[in-house]
């Protein structure tokens, strides 16, 4: 019996180039505008980091890695990175549990609860400056939240803004409520993927809400937890909006500053382009670094289960 012959090489080469050129009329466009408003900016600002650039001086020279020597001494940075650091882990923390545990309760198919999915999600698509306004009002010492604490008997409000051991935390707890509803969006994008079999099939077990939400639920968002968690870490790190507007770093010295508040205040405000660009690398380097452990780790988490 005679086979077919496979063509020739030389016939196949030009539908792997038609291929090939129809991908690239796709992927070029993107890549260019990937590589012209993201790589390029990154390139240039890690590039500044080796300079003594600064506003009032157009020409620069070459200093090497005397810029992030200068940074690893400054006590001012590692202030600001700490500070960071505690806005990140209560970032990442908090949303994620009560994200977790809203979702599970608005996991139901009425009105009423697609009402309230909306109500967790508008803070979400305002912007930092926006919230910090509507809070800043809340928390100042004449605000409605001290009002309601004197009208319910306590004498001596705390500074919620003013009160240097404190201020930090208040900005975190507000990052979170920002965040909150967008934990609660993506749990309940993964409740709703969870086949409505297992749940009975494991009431049949005899299992209850416990073993269901260990055995069932938590495994099968898994990959809901690693987006939020990444997102969570990014959004700590890259605060701004919020320190520039509540306290502008303050009170007292650079008691709530973030590394990106730190940076802007030095490259914009200030004429240290140089050592900003230095910072902005080490801060560049320290989320790509924990958003790959994080993201490894889970991953893997997620293969495991």
């Amino acid at each position: 019996m005679l086979r077919p012959s496979r063509p020739p090489k030389s016939r196949e080469l030009p539908s792997v180039l038609r291929r090939a050129r129809e991908f690239s009329g796709f992927a070029l466009p993107g890549l260019f505008l990937y590589g012209l408003l993201v790589l390029v900016p990154i390139g240039w600002t890690v590039a500044q980091g080796f300079t003594d650039r600064n506003r009032f001086d157009p020409q620069s020279s070459w200093v090497g890695l005397d810029q992030f020597r200068r940074l690893l001494e400054d006590d001012q940075f590692w202030l600001v990175l700490k500070n960071t650091f505690v806005v990140t882990v209560i970032v990442v923390v908090v949303p994620n549990v009560l994200g977790l545990g809203i979702a599970l309760l608005l996991d139901r198919e009425s009105l009423l609860y697609r009402l309230l999915r909306s109500v967790f999600f508008t803070p979400v698509i305002l912007s930092g400056i926006v919230v910090s306004v509507i809070w800043q009002s809340v928390l100042r010492p004449d605000g409605v939240l001290n009002k309601v604490l004197a009208d319910a008997g306590v004498e001596s409000a705390p500074g919620w803004l003013s009160d240097p051991s404190i201020a930090l935390y208040s900005i975190s707890g507000i990052l979170c409520w920002q965040m909150l509803g967008f934990c609660v969006v993506v749990y309940l994008a993964g409740l709703n993927g969870v086949p409505k079999e297992l749940y009975e099939a494991a009431i049949v077990d005899g299992a209850g809400w416990w073993r269901r939400f260990g055995s069932v639920t938590w495994p099968m968002i898994a990959s809901a937890v690693t987006i939020n968690t990444v997102m969570l870490l990014i959004s700590g790190f890259k605060v701004y909006e919020h320190i520039l507007v509540l306290t502008n770093g303050g009170p007292g010295r650079n008691t709530t500053a973030s590394i990106a508040f730190d940076v802007i205040e030095k490259g914009v405000r200030g004429d240290r382009i140089g050592y900003a660009a230095a910072q902005a690398t080490i801060m560049l380097c320290i989320i790509v670094v924990l958003s790959g452990v994080v993201l490894r780790l889970l991953q893997r988490r997620e293969v495991q289960l």
